[in-house]
């Protein structure tokens, strides 16, 4: 999902595809691995504000919910079709998960939450380079002092496997402009240019579509 001002590119990069979103992530990238893996970097708490920057269709909603459902979580996404649905998937599970369509903006943050942690996943590799610099930039701008930064997207391509499979599966659904500076690594790097601190690629996760990296960084204390 994209989170430019102007326009968005649906999950799967088509919107007749949405219906499937599921199900592929689901098969295609080991997705209850890798989901498990960032739940545990947000570590959520009871009275933890989690802002979710393009939610999709609520999937990472529901898990952060069963591990922990006194924290309160806000998504936001400007695909209609993505966000119904997460409405719908989330009432089902019992989850008081709130769901916004728009785009990440000063105007949204202030609006719908103050968060002490934001997380991202699958949303920067489809977006320009400039506009990767913009929504980190808000993240940080949206994270209270000392709070926490968590994405989970495609990272470096290290091996010629992973860079065939990116090849073969996410460029060809996104595009090769958007998407190779992530498989250059340029995503670890932009975080730091955004102000976040401690700026790690903590694990790596190889997939049937390459390999997803899971970034972690904070805001520093008395930064507003």
């Amino acid at each position: 999902m994209s989170i430019d001002a102007q326009s968005h590119t649906p999950p799967l990069g088509h919107g007749a595809l949405t219906p499937f979103y599921d199900i592929v992530i689901a098969l295609m990238t080991r997705e209850r691995y890798w989901r498990e893996r960032l739940i545990k970097r947000l570590a959520p708490q009871p009275g933890d504000v989690i802002l979710d920057v393009g939610s999709g269709t609520g999937s990472l909603a529901v898990a952060l919910h069963k591990a922990e459902p006194r924290a309160v979580y806000v998504g936001i996404d400007p695909d209609a079709e993505a966000v119904a649905r997460a409405r719908h998937k989330n009432k089902k599970a019992g989850s008081s998960a709130q769901f916004v369509r728009g785009f990440l903006s000063e105007d949204a943050i202030a609006a719908y939450a103050h968060p002490n942690k934001v997380v991202s996943s699958l949303v920067l590799h489809q977006v320009p380079l400039e506009e990767k610099k913009r929504i980190l930039r808000q993240m940080y701008e949206a994270v209270e002092p000392g709070g926490l930064v968590c994405i989970a997207d495609y990272g470096q391509q290290r091996s010629w496997r992973m860079r065939l499979a990116f090849r073969r599966t996410v460029q060809q659904l996104d595009g090769v402009e958007d998407t190779q500076p992530n498989a250059d690594g340029i995503l670890a790097p932009l975080m730091a240019d955004a102000g976040l601190a401690d700026v790690d690629e903590a694990e790596r996760i190889n997939t049937m579509t390459g390999t997803i990296s899971l970034y972690v960084g904070h805001k520093p204390l008395g930064r507003c």
